[in-house]
């Protein structure tokens, strides 16, 4: 059963919540550095990542399942849409990247949400996936949206994407950090990630993973290298779907 709308908005009004929100958004914004133009989706509850899209994407909307609920946007908030999260209401290749964040860990059918993902998904275009890890400390602490429902390895998120046709292209984790009250002030957070992230990369408390869509014949499996912050910094081309590509000029 999902945890709902409104404890997951009161988790993200705390100082907890607002340090794992600083922490992953870092993350979020190093691989996906640049939305200009594009059409952006979140699924799950990821309202509290999109802001940074909404003023530069073309279109951004939040899509939340209906046994989790929502919550009422503020006006110039992200507009959001509340459904069933395997019929989805949405064309077919109609978002250019779509983040689920608090989506993965207590779906009840994986495989059905993420080949409607693959649907609603432009040619190329990308998919990231924020959910708890196995190995964190923050899967074992029910106090926070990241100790319920399941957590996964790397492994099982490789498996879920190759199932569904899409190819995995950077990892990356957040929340070293403990969760535990005097390691959520500001400061002491940002030396745990740096550390963190050099010291024990595989053990941070959420998994990053992101994903280019499968359009054309199975490719063969090939690594990715964990993706870090200064590597990833304006390393990430935006996908286009091919309502972009024909607004391209041959200069480009």
């Amino acid at each position: 059963m999902r945890r709902d709308a409104t404890e997951l908005d009161r988790f993200y009004r705390t100082r907890q919540g607002r340090t794992a929100r600083r922490m992953i958004a870092r993350r979020i914004s190093a691989l996906w550095p640049d939305a200009r133009g594009l059409d952006v989706l979140g699924l799950g509850f990821a309202s509290p990542y999109l802001a940074a899209f909404q003023a530069e994407a073309r279109r951004c909307v939040a899509f939340m399942p209906s046994e989790q609920g929502a919550i009422v946007p503020s006006a110039k908030g992200v507009p959001t849409a509340l459904g069933d999260e395997v019929r989805l209401p949405f064309t077919e290749a109609m978002f250019d990247r779509i983040l689920l964040v608090h989506a993965l860990e207590e779906a009840e059918a994986l495989p059905a949400l993420l080949r409607e993902i693959w649907r609603v998904m432009a040619p190329e275009g990308r998919v990231m996936l924020v959910t708890a890890s196995r190995t964190g400390v923050w899967a074992l602490s029910d106090k926070t949206p990241f100790g319920h429902g399941r957590p996964f390895t790397r492994s099982q998120i490789s498996r879920l994407l190759e199932d569904a046709l899409l190819e995995a292209t950077a990892w990356s984790c957040a929340l070293y950090a403990p969760p535990w009250g005097w390691t959520t002030h500001r400061r002491i957070a940002s030396v745990w990630e740096e550390i963190g992230e050099y010291a024990w990369p595989g053990l941070g408390g959420v998994i990053l993973a992101e994903a280019v869509k499968r359009t054309g014949a199975a490719l063969p499996a090939r690594r990715t290298a964990p993706a870090r912050a200064r590597a990833l910094e304006g390393r990430s081309r935006p996908a286009l779907s091919p309502r972009h590509l024909s607004e391209r000029t041959p200069n480009d």
